[in-house]
């Protein structure tokens, strides 16, 4: 009975316990994923996949075919100290920068991630990004211009996040951050673009209070002009000064532009070379780069094959499976190899037939260039010297336009003036303005025989008795002179009487008493004593 008690104990203890035992087998087996990591497994996994990535959740790890492994999602801070790098103008910048990366949770670049980095320290992944990051920095700044990276920093991440990105997802790995500190040239270029922003704001601002400097002496000028046209001389000399400085600056300033374009043409020429160098080292790394892909995938793929083969090599059946394939594994390498050696000096063939040619070339091209650029110089700046010319004498003239205007317009305000005072008498306006001009008349009358130089009169007579030969040559000089009133006459005006006019019998009077002391004249006009004067009406 003892016996049979412990049999029936036994048949059920056992199986429980075969129960247990299997329960707990398989819940080691089961394996949760964390949060912050990445569940690799590997061996023989669905698909034509070399591993099974899982982020969250859990999965089964089947003994003997299946084994597994965690990666960290734990960022990791990449310095990058980029030196020299050549710019889009061929100027050469540093951007120290910091890239945080970390594995992507993206299934295709999970699976990228656990092909390429699976059982890399931190440190081994930090080098493979940081070198791929400083390739695709230098080739983002090769297409920008130091303006474009200086100014517009928006592009420039955004740049540096699509191709970095692009390029680390191919290894498994995401940016997640980009932080530039700096952005320096060893030429000094950008600390210039500062002092040429804020020295063509200034000048600006200089053109801007002489423009309206000019303006307001250009209105004071225009309202002078209307009452004296001595300011408008002066203010048209004014305007000629400013227009000769103006094309003082115009002539400076095409000086400089020529030598801004020299400049140029060499930046042009060096960044030529430069872009060929670079280029040249691209295709190299490009070919390095497939080289190691080749070799890596080559190698991958036999170690996963060998894996696979080591996991079945329990089960006799695949025994001869598994020699097969390690054959072919061992062939497959050779061919890769063998491969790989020859790519690589194919690379390098063509790479120094490219340089070849790219230097030649580049060297013609510059130097073409740069004899177009100083002949358009050359052009540009004789136009404008010109133009400054024609410019300066156009200002004289448009001056002294201005100031005979001024006179005419002063003229016409003064004659309005006159006929507005004389009213309806109209014709009183010419006789105004000739008494206006009387003295100066008089005055040439008096000039006509006072600057005659005459030392010695001689007159002949006939010895008659009523003749008196000097007077009638003195009466003869006086009445060639013509009168006032004949004079004013011939242009078409009449003066008033109350302007004088002498008598006929004075004429006589006064001859008689210059001539040779006879009391009477062969005209029968009448006598008056030595008292008598001019009489006028």
């Amino acid at each position: 009975m003892i016996f049979s008690s412990f049999s029936i104990m036994a048949f059920i203890v056992v199986p429980v316990i075969i129960v247990l035992f299997f329960a707990l087998f398989l819940s080691k087996q089961y394996k949760r994923c964390p949060s912050n990591q990445i569940l690799v497994v590997f061996g023989k996994v669905t698909g034509a996949k070399a591993a099974n990535c899982i982020h969250g959740g859990g999965a089964f790890i089947v003994p003997l075919l299946q084994d597994y492994t965690f990666l960290s999602l734990e960022p990791l801070a990449i310095e990058i100290d980029l030196r020299s790098a050549l710019s889009k103008k061929n100027i050469r910048v540093n951007v120290p920068s910091t890239f945080t990366v970390g594995i992507s949770t993206q299934t295709a670049v999970m699976n990228n991630a656990a092909e390429r980095l699976l059982g890399l320290t931190n440190t081994d992944i930090s080098t493979q990004a940081q070198d791929i990051i400083l390739g695709q920095m230098r080739l983002v700044i090769a297409t920008l211009s130091i303006e474009e990276i200086n100014q517009d920093r928006e592009k420039f991440l955004d740049l540096v996040n699509k191709n970095v990105n692009l390029e680390l997802n191919k290894i498994g790995l995401d940016v997640i951050n980009v932080n530039i500190r700096d952005i320096t040239d060893e030429s000094g270029y950008i600390e210039a673009i500062g002092k040429k922003a804020a020295a063509e704001a200034i000048n600006t601002a200089k053109i801007e209070v002489a423009q309206q400097v000019k303006d307001g002496a250009i209105g004071e000028a225009t309202a002078v002009n209307e009452q004296e046209v001595s300011v408008a001389k002066q203010q048209a000399q004014a305007v000629m000064g400013q227009k000769q400085a103006d094309r003082d600056q115009r002539i400076t300033v095409s000086k400089y532009e020529a030598e801004g374009v020299t400049g140029e043409a060499s930046a042009e020429r060096e960044k030529q070379v430069a872009m060929a160098q670079e280029k040249a080292k691209t295709v190299q790394g490009q070919k390095l780069a497939d080289k190691e892909k080749r070799l890596v995938l080559a190698s991958l793929e036999a170690e996963s094959v060998m894996g696979e083969n080591e996991s079945r090599a329990n089960i006799a059946e695949y025994d001869a499976s598994l020699k097969a394939r390690q054959a072919d594994a061992k062939r497959k390498g050779e061919v890769a190899l063998a491969n790989s050696a020859r790519d690589v000096l194919l690379a390098e063939k063509e790479q120094e037939v490219a340089l070849l040619e790219k230097t030649e070339l580049a060297q013609k091209e510059v130097d073409k260039k740069k004899i177009e650029i100083e002949a358009e110089a050359t052009a540009e700046k004789t136009r404008r010297i010109a133009r400054g010319d024609a410019d300066a004498v156009l200002a004289k003239y448009e001056a002294e336009a201005k100031g005979l205007k001024a006179v005419l317009d002063a003229k016409a305000l003064g004659y309005k003036n006159l006929l507005d005072t004389v009213g309806k008498d109209k014709g009183l306006a010419p006789t105004l303005l000739l008494v206006e001009k009387m003295p100066e008349l008089i005055e040439m009358q008096v000039k006509a025989i006072q600057e005659l130089k005459i030392d010695k009169v001689t007159v002949w007579d006939g010895g008659g008795k009523d003749s008196n030969s000097t007077s009638n040559f003195l009466k003869g000089l006086i009445n060639s002179l013509p009168p006032i009133h004949d004079l004013a006459k011939q242009t078409g005006v009449e003066l008033p009487e109350f302007l004088g006019q002498i008598k006929p019998e004075y004429l006589n009077s006064y001859f008689k008493k210059t001539g040779d002391g006879s009391s009477g004249d062969s005209s029968g006009t009448q006598g008056s004593d030595s008292n008598e004067k001019p009489v006028t009406q």
